[in-house]
């Protein structure tokens, strides 16, 4: 496999999009705006770039990211996106989505919800837990000693194992969280959300400049074990 689509080429669509390109994977952008509104980011990623629409990138992708604001999921097109791997980056913000009670009550979680929106595809959830800056900062060649860990959740096997051989060539190793029910354990609010890759985690959101720090699979996987569903967390 040698393409990556994208849909959503924001902070994290366009920093994968790099490292893709840095590991000599071809990439297929695209955004809601337009592929002319992409002119800058493909000019700087080079020739195995190219900007497309949604459908055209989830057509085009061997693996497909899909990042976009929770509350835009419904708008993925599915159509083209059947029998593919599809990696959700998606968090759920209430005060950005509006309130979701199957996920207020912890009866879903996000990437559930997507796969039901994709039920032809295989969802995986990844790449949703790290501040996109700490995603640049932290990749690292295979066997470096300072590689970090990301976690993974999905119901498919061979789509993790796809999507564990991504994030081997963009520079992680991996952690399999379990199925797309166990991926409450890395959404917002948990110790495996992205301060556990900070240098800083007391200024995260403050300061762009947070170097980042490096996050065993063995780290990530304590992380992942205290992990609590809001709903326990209101009871207490």
């Amino acid at each position: 496999m040698t393409t990556l689509g994208l849909i959503g080429s924001g902070n994290i669509g366009g920093t994968l999009a790099r490292l893709a390109v840095a590991a000599g994977l071809d990439v297929v952008l695209s955004n809601s705006r337009g592929p002319h509104t992409l002119t800058a980011l493909v000019d700087e990623l080079g020739p195995r770039a190219r900007a497309a629409t949604p459908s055209e990138a989830a057509a085009a992708g061997d693996w497909v990211v899909v990042t976009v604001p929770f509350h835009a999921y419904r708008q993925i097109p599915a159509e083209p996106l059947a029998g593919k791997i599809v990696l959700d980056t998606g968090n759920y913000y209430p005060a950005r989505d509006g309130q979701i009670p199957e996920l207020d009550t912890d009866q879903t979680t996000t990437s559930e919800l997507v796969q039901r929106h994709l039920p032809n595809s295989k969802v995986v959830k990844a790449f949703n837990n790290i501040y996109f800056k700490h995603l640049t900062a932290l990749a690292r060649p295979a066997g470096a000693p300072d590689r970090s860990a990301l976690p993974i959740a999905g119901d498919d096997p061979t789509a993790k194992a796809a999507v564990t051989a991504l994030l081997d060539t963009l520079g992680f190793d991996t952690v399999d969280a379990g199925p797309l029910s166990e991926g409450w354990r890395f959404q917002r609010d948990t110790p495996a959300y992205a301060t556990l890759y900070a240098k800083n985690p007391q200024n995260l959101g403050l300061t762009a400049d947070d170097p980042g720090s490096p996050v065993t699979a063995d780290t990530l996987r304590t992380a992942l074990s205290r992990a609590r569903r809001h709903s326990d967390t209101a009871r207490d």
